[in-house]
């Protein structure tokens, strides 16, 4: 059943990153002075096994799912709101649909299972799941099944993405209560405590994050004997958190470089690369979310996001907007004449 999750992620090219450093070296420009956007195109042609790398073809996946935890009052928006997005996903009213379009990006929206089930939506493609996870607060919140079709959902928008050409791979995900779930998650695979992790995530006040960590604490007592990544994952985790982590695991496997967003979209990072830790190199974080656990989470994973732009949206939004900053990277690196061609003196 786990056969997918034994294939080893591939290994960076590392002919194609110093082929691109040594270019760096070439350009006319001091060396080091477009500090990070350099790095950043020699790292992607490690990645993409190209001297000049490429981020056009951009593929946005948005996972979409409701939590059995919203039972607990754990969030400042009714639940009903998973599907309701859906909707407005496939319409374009969206941050993430207006963004994928201003990028001229792909957006793949998939339905893995909400409590007011919207039915057949054009735009948006149905991998229900169910209605939602259980609550992880009296039991796991999914079942082994449950989980593989999860992770399954992640592996097949990753397989089509590379199938289709994409040179960046986004993953986002909407539901509500998955601050919640990622928190707690995040808490089992770091061994942190929920006052630390735990944010306010559609808008809570003190005293709402203050009974979410509380939630978050029974459900870590619950389930304390979960003792591997992947039964942690089970047992708190999303639908759409599981599908992410499936995603990137299968992306890295098949050489396709990923753009992580927030919080969330690190917490299933995270769990990617608890399952396989080879996944690590493929991962480029977006951006410093204002969600409280995001930056424990992302020293845990040695990243440097590119952008702090104070955002918590989710949506994939954040990883969006850092796309531009990618394809500069590669228009630099790519088009800037060298000191030989532009017939400019060395020093």
């Amino acid at each position: 059943m786990n056969d997918w999750l034994a294939g080893p992620c591939r290994v960076p090219d590392q002919t194609a990153a110093d082929a691109a450093a040594a270019r760096q070296a070439t350009l006319t420009k001091p060396p080091g002075s477009l500090g990070r956007l350099e790095a950043l195109a020699v790292h992607l042609a490690g990645l993409q096994g190209s001297a000049r790398p490429n981020a056009a073809r951009v593929r946005i996946a948005v996972f979409a799912a409701d939590h059995g935890v919203a039972a607990e009052g754990i969030s400042a928006f009714p639940q009903a709101v998973t599907g309701e997005m859906l909707r407005n996903f496939a319409r374009g009213g969206a941050a993430i649909a207006v963004l994928a379009r201003e990028l001229q990006a792909t957006l793949e929206v998939v339905n893995l299972g909400t409590v007011n089930d919207p039915g057949e939506i054009p735009g948006v493609r149905r991998h229900v799941i169910a209605a939602s996870t259980a609550n992880f607060c009296t039991g796991p919140a999914m079942t082994e099944a449950k989980l593989e079709a999860a992770l399954a959902a992640g592996v097949a928008s990753a397989a089509d993405a590379v199938a289709t050409g994409t040179d960046i791979y986004v993953g986002g995900e909407m539901g509500i209560g998955n601050t919640t779930a990622a928190a707690a998650l995040a808490c089992a695979l770091l061994g942190e405590s929920p006052v630390t992790l735990t944010g306010a995530g559609t808008g809570l006040d003190a005293a709402g994050v203050a009974r979410k960590a509380s939630v978050i604490a029974r459900a870590l007592d619950l389930h304390a004997d979960a003792d591997t990544p992947r039964e942690r994952l089970r047992r708190l985790g999303g639908f759409e958190i599981a599908a992410l982590a499936g995603a990137f695991i299968a992306a890295a496997q098949r050489g396709l470089p990923v753009l992580v967003d927030g919080f969330i979209a690190s917490v299933a990072a995270l769990a990617a690369v608890a399952l396989r830790p080879d996944v690590r190199p493929w991962l480029i974080f977006a951006h410093r979310s204002q969600e409280r656990g995001h930056a424990r989470v992302l020293e845990a994973l040695g990243a440097d996001p590119l952008l702090d732009l104070h955002l918590r949206l989710g949506e994939a939004s954040g990883a969006a907007v850092a796309v531009p900053l990618l394809r500069m990277a590669c228009a630099l690196h790519g088009s800037m004449a060298t000191f030989a061609e532009a017939g400019v003196s060395e020093a």
